[in-house]
């Protein structure tokens, strides 16, 4: 769609900068985003989102993450194995099930996951001038393989129904489950997302849901945006990154829920 490549560029930057802030892929922005404002169909939106995510576009957000040592190798192997597995069978159920029922679903836990986030609760006591007791300092469980494979083995299914990268499954997961600071798990989840989403891709190929020309122009702006995201996120405190992502994910909830 070259008429389209100004408007596809700039979807892929602002994903981009979502995505090198809060450790997502980019399609949670991209699929919404082609539908509303491009007129994509949801298959073929997805399989554009995937698409331009399988290109190692946060490659320069990883690398920033990984200098500043926020950023776990051996988690983002054993994420990305399940992630692998899952993108598949994920890719496969989009192109043949209904899936509104699961979007509505994964819009709640995204709603939960906001709140978990965000912590209106402590935004409103600060508000109020009461004191708020320090959370303890964050120490990272241990990181057990299949655990680890279940997570991105969820992530991926998430990935291959809705074209979202996994990230918004993997970050929470790690935060919550494994105790990881905002940062690390935002970085680690970037490395895990690089390669999965080749079998992914198969099923919306096969179904002639997949656009590499038109993924160009999206990836070409997820490149510069990822790493500015990135450099935004590593400056400042892990409470602010949280607590954004919490904002992010109650408007990505919603849309999964209602849109």
């Amino acid at each position: 769609m070259p008429d389209q490549w100004f408007g596809l560029i700039i979807i892929g930057i602002v994903a981009g900068v979502a995505s090198g802030m809060f450790g997502i892929g980019g399609g949670l922005i991209i699929v919404p985003a082609l539908i509303l404002f491009l007129g994509f169909t949801q298959l073929g939106a997805n399989g554009t989102s995937l698409a331009a995510l399988l290109m190692p576009v946060s490659i320069f957000a990883v690398m920033a993450y990984y200098r500043a040592g926020m950023l776990k190798l051996s988690v983002a192997f054993w994420v990305a194995i399940g992630l692998l597995i899952g993108g598949y069978l994920g890719g496969i159920l989009a192109n043949d099930l209904p899936s509104d029922i699961l979007k509505k679903l994964y819009g709640v836990f995204l709603l939960y996951m906001a709140w978990r986030f965000a912590e209106p609760r402590k935004w409103y006591a600060e508000w109020r001038g009461k004191s708020v007791p320090k959370p303890p300092e964050n120490s990272e469980g241990e990181t057990i393989w299949y655990v680890l494979l279940m997570v991105g083995f969820v992530a991926g299914i998430m990935a291959g129904l809705f074209g979202i990268g996994g990230g918004a499954v993997v970050v929470p997961a790690l935060v919550t489950l494994l105790h990881f600071d905002q940062k690390r798990a935002v970085g680690t989840s970037l490395a895990a997302l690089l390669i999965p989403n080749i079998p992914v891709l198969i099923p919306y190929y096969v179904n002639g849901n997949l656009n590499f020309g038109t993924a160009l122009f999206v990836a070409l702006g997820l490149i510069g945006g990822a790493f500015a995201g990135a450099k935004i996120a590593l400056s400042l405190p892990s409470a602010t990154v949280k607590r954004l992502y919490g904002i992010f994910l109650l408007l990505v909830g919603l849309r999964f829920m209602f849109f």
